[in-house]
């Protein structure tokens, strides 16, 4: 109940925020979620503060006021405090606070006091919560939110209305929350500003059945609780959906996240995500950035290999300015398979995917296992890339030894995706993987449902734990799932459909002679009948021919 009422409250806080947005013209405005997003944070790490010291001063605990009992610390015993709280809670000073900023309201430039505080935290946090670019520059955690307001007369009246509306709530009670929780207020803060489109590089949502699904396959539930110090990737990393699940199950504290992604907007929602996610410590590692062009994780001269990677990259995109960067020596071994060539005249429908499925399989570990996003249509290609791919993935060859490193596929449903009619499968790579390979049909499990004007599909979770549950035992259930060997793959000229290795199902019925006497002759009369139509037919037929004939 405490749960559902938070929730309530969380989203009742986020919605209000926006209210104040569009009464200042920033509805719908491209930096309105700086405006969301940062506040909201901002929020979050003032609470995050006080429920830590808490934890450590009963005085503080005890205190009607926390901040005043903040205020009264000798300068020596609030840096004592902040030295026993962990690295995930940001260093505040006194005039940081909302509390303090509420007091201030009615100061002459109180925006100029709003933003300098957050511009003050953002640079006393700046080594653990700076976001990084591939070129080495930070990006801090806060912008001046008062510059979007146009009217420099209306900036003092927005910051007021921020501070009256963030000093009416608390977080405190949530920080013992689980994932879920978590990620459900995620979502429901950033639903307005990440696209559902799965078209441009990085600015698309995965849809629900998908994170679970990958999670658990990766990480089974037998073996939750005993992954430890293992390190997880993903070179297209959007917000962060797919990793969030991924280290829920291994266990936040269990390992470490590594990322990258050319959307400067999609690495600040990914580090709110590591934020809220108790993953500050993977904050370093989140890379803004070209990851096909200039791959930032390296261990020397080499690509960094992973324990884990999942990706949801984009399908098709134009890379044709940068096509030719990409088959240089030096990538050979990354894209073994080949580079997309330029289309003439549909350079937007560039098979980017090939090359960051190929980057994966190349930055994984030699146990890792991956899972990623593809359009079905890879599955079955029977020439090119793709093909090249999954027959890597099948005979690969490592130093003249066998490394085969196949999972298995589940194909999904159609418009699981809202906004596009691209069916999408689940490849799953793994390679400790050297028995059966799972194939898995469950393109008809599916419930539609209407999202704006178009429909989409979802999975119930009885459907998404039936995937999990099939593959992961590598059950064979008929028109559903196949478990076949890496042979039997190749002698199906290395197709991944599932489809392609169901049986042909013939029906059986026994009968009597007798009966076999009579289904015969009532055979035999349907076809003497059907020829004496036949013969009448073609009679008629020459004689009105002779009529036409005769006539002429």
């Amino acid at each position: 109940m405490v749960e559902l009422e938070f929730q309530q409250k969380t989203k009742v806080l986020i919605d209000s925020l926006k209210s104040i947005c569009a009464n200042y013209g920033l509805g719908n405005d491209g930096n309105e979620f700086k405006i969301i997003t940062q506040t909201f944070l901002y929020k979050f790490l003032n609470d995050k503060f006080a429920y830590e010291a808490k934890k450590i001063d009963e005085s503080i605990a005890q205190a009607d006021k926390w901040e005043e009992a903040l205020a009264a610390l000798s300068e020596d015993d609030l840096e004592m405090l902040q030295l026993q709280m962990g690295p995930d809670t940001a260093r505040l000073k006194l005039t940081h606070f909302i509390n303090y900023l509420f007091s201030q309201q009615n100061a002459p430039d109180f925006a100029k006091l709003f933003d300098d505080a957050l511009m003050d935290i953002a640079i006393s946090n700046n080594d653990v919560f700076a976001v990084k670019t591939d070129g080495g520059a930070k990006v801090v955690l806060f912008d001046r939110l008062s510059n979007y307001i146009a009217d420099d007369s209306k900036r003092d009246n927005f910051c007021r209305a921020i501070i009256n509306k963030l000093v009416e709530f608390s977080f405190e009670r949530i920080f013992t929350q689980k994932f879920d929780f978590y990620a459900m207020i995620f979502e429901y803060l950033i639903k307005d500003y990440n696209s559902n489109s799965g078209g441009k590089y990085a600015e698309y949502f995965t849809p629900h059945a998908v994170a679970p699904i990958m999670a658990e396959i990766l990480v089974p539930k037998a073996q939750q609780g005993q992954v430890k110090n293992v390190s997880c990737y993903d070179p297209s990393a959007g917000s962060g959906t797919l990793l969030m699940n991924v280290a829920h199950a291994i266990g936040e504290n269990r390992c470490s996240i590594y990322t990258q992604d050319i959307s400067q907007k999609s690495s600040n929602l990914l580090r709110l995500n590591l934020i809220l996610n108790n993953l500050v410590h993977s904050i370093p590692h989140v890379i803004q950035g070209n990851t096909l062009l200039h791959p930032y994780h390296k261990d020397g001269s080499e690509l960094k290999r992973f324990d884990y990677i999942v990706s949801n990259p984009p399908f098709k995109l134009d890379f044709s300015d940068y096509r030719d960067e990409l088959d240089s020596k030096a990538n050979k071994q990354r894209f073994f398979a080949g580079i997309p060539k330029v289309k003439a005249k549909a350079t937007d429908k560039m098979e980017i995917y090939q090359l960051f499925l190929q980057h994966i399989i190349h930055s994984l570990n030699p146990g890792g296992k991956a899972a990623v996003v593809v359009p079905t249509g890879f599955i079955t290609a029977q020439s090119g890339i793709d093909k090249g791919i999954r027959q890597h993935l099948v005979e690969h060859n490592q130093h003249l030894v066998e490394h085969k490193m196949l999972a298995g596929v589940v194909s999904m449903p159609s418009n699981i995706f809202a906004t596009t009619g691209t069916n999408v499968s689940i490849l799953f790579i793994d390679a400790g993987n050297k028995n059966k390979v799972v194939l898995i049909d469950a393109s008809n499990l599916e419930q539609k449902v209407k999202e704006g004007k178009n429909q989409k599909t979802v999975l119930s979770p009885d459907e998404e734990q039936r995937i999990i549950d099939v593959f992961n035992a590598k059950q064979v259930e008929e028109d559903f799932s196949v478990a076949v060997s890496y042979d039997d793959i190749v002698a199906k000229n290395y197709s991944l459909s599932a489809g392609q290795y169901f049986d042909v199902k013939i029906d059986y019925v026994d009968i009597t002679p007798e009966e076999f006497a009579n289904s015969m002759q009532g055979f035999s009369d349907s076809l003497d009948s059907l020829f004496g139509q036949s013969r009448e037919l073609e009679a008629e037929i020459k004689k009105q021919l002779a009529g036409l004939t005769y006539g002429n």
